[in-house]
């Protein structure tokens, strides 16, 4: 049973907004990384994305292709990434945890071994960036049976003759890009991701959460005015790697940041 469901449900008897937290497996190094992901669930993270590497990530701006690179330079793959979630798991039952990336390395596991292996690693969800709805049956359904939602991507193109078919078949929330081109080059306007928040939900009643380019409390906040869930990555990549070969503060800086991001959040309807 996915973790995505009850998190929304509570966030949204609370009147708030959640944050959706970004990191990649594997970045710096192993042991860092759970560290992190451990550091961001404590730190006020309601859903945790979890990257898993891959040599040519199209849609990922500098920070997140820099942080696959290291995470391969450690000898991250697909495979590891299970793991590091699998590990988590052991320490914590309830933060839901989605994977991210591209086809290539599922494609390689084969898609229902993939699911399977990230079923029993204890994923909630899976978002595959360069998969369209039109490929994608087979994979969702093997998610599907395995109690995990396939997330699909809007976008500020995807227009009203388009929408129906990224919305068929989804379960789990919408994930909305506010911005075009890649991840962390760019800012979204507040405005015109409340515009489409609004679009969204008339759509359909999946939660709606927003993402690419949001990397401060306040572009988080008033974004958190409409949108179900906040996502942040760049942002928080880049506070990972600004103290390298220190772990101890690398990881007290994306506390202090992940703290900021989620109070800003959480009490963005309130203030």
């Amino acid at each position: 049973m996915t973790r995505l469901a009850p998190t929304f449900e509570a966030l949204k008897a609370d009147n708030r907004a959640g944050l959706i937290a970004y990191l990649m497996a594997g970045d710096p190094d192993p042991l860092t990384s759970l560290e992190a992901l451990k550091t961001l669930a404590a730190a006020g993270a309601d859903i945790i994305e979890l990257g898993f590497p891959f040599t040519d990530p199209m849609a990922d701006g500098p920070p997140i292709q820099a942080a696959a690179e290291r995470s391969l330079k450690a000898g991250g793959s697909l495979k590891k990434a299970l793991d590091q979630l699998a590990a988590f798991r052991r320490e914590n039952a309830t933060t839901p945890v989605v994977l991210m990336g591209y086809l290539n390395p599922i494609a390689h596991m084969g898609e229902a071994a993939f699911a399977e292996a990230a079923a029993k690693a204890g994923a909630d969800g899976v978002i595959v960036v360069d998969l369209p709805p039109e490929e994608d049956e087979t994979l969702r359904l093997a998610l599907s049976a395995r109690g995990m939602s396939l997330i699909r991507l809007a976008t500020p193109t995807t227009d009203a003759a388009r929408l129906p078919a990224v919305l068929s078949g989804l379960s789990g929330f919408v994930y909305y890009v506010s911005v075009t081109g890649v991840t962390g080059t760019a800012v979204p306007v507040a405005a015109q991701a409340q515009e489409a928040v609004d679009r969204l939900k008339k759509a359909t009643p999946l939660p709606i959460a927003v993402g690419f380019g949001v990397r401060d409390e306040e572009m988080a906040a008033a974004i958190a005015q409409k949108a179900d869930a906040v996502v942040v990555g760049s942002a928080l990549v880049e506070t990972l790697a600004g103290h390298p070969g220190d772990a101890e503060a690398a990881l007290a800086a994306l506390s202090m940041k992940t703290t900021r991001l989620a109070r800003a959040v959480h009490e963005a309807r309130t203030s």
